[in-house]
């Protein structure tokens, strides 16, 4: 079965920068819209970035101007590239993407990975 893995997260200052990697593997024949997602204490799952297969992207307005998505489709790898952060962006994020392996076409999630931003 398909599988997502995320790594990257960690501890940095107000300011700083982290990159996320999410892996995908498995008997994968395609992969459609991928995405981050975040998640803080107390609060909702809220989308951070997304990107198509064909490179369009969206964003929180939260993130604008701070955070890209990009994608290495040969490497089956989304990327988020984080720069200018803030405490508020400390949260669990999550990669997510549409996916078709041996089974069926649905939504596959990662594990998450930690990040906090803190002086």
């Amino acid at each position: 079965q398909a599988r997502l893995v995320e790594s990257g997260g960690g501890l940095v200052q107000p300011g700083g920068s982290l990159r996320l990697s999410c892996a995908a593997s498995g008997p994968i024949l395609r992969i459609d819209t991928m995405g981050w997602y975040r998640q803080a204490p107390g609060k909702e799952r809220e989308l951070v970035a997304g990107i198509t297969s064909s490179g369009r992207t969206n964003y929180a307005d939260s993130v604008k101007g701070r955070f890209t998505i990009s994608r290495e489709n040969a490497k089956k790898t989304v990327y988020l590239q984080m720069d200018n952060l803030e405490p508020g962006d400390t949260a669990v994020y999550y990669c997510n993407a549409y996916m078709i392996d041996s089974g069926a076409y649905r939504l596959y999630w990662g594990q998450g990975t930690q990040v906090t931003v803190s002086s």
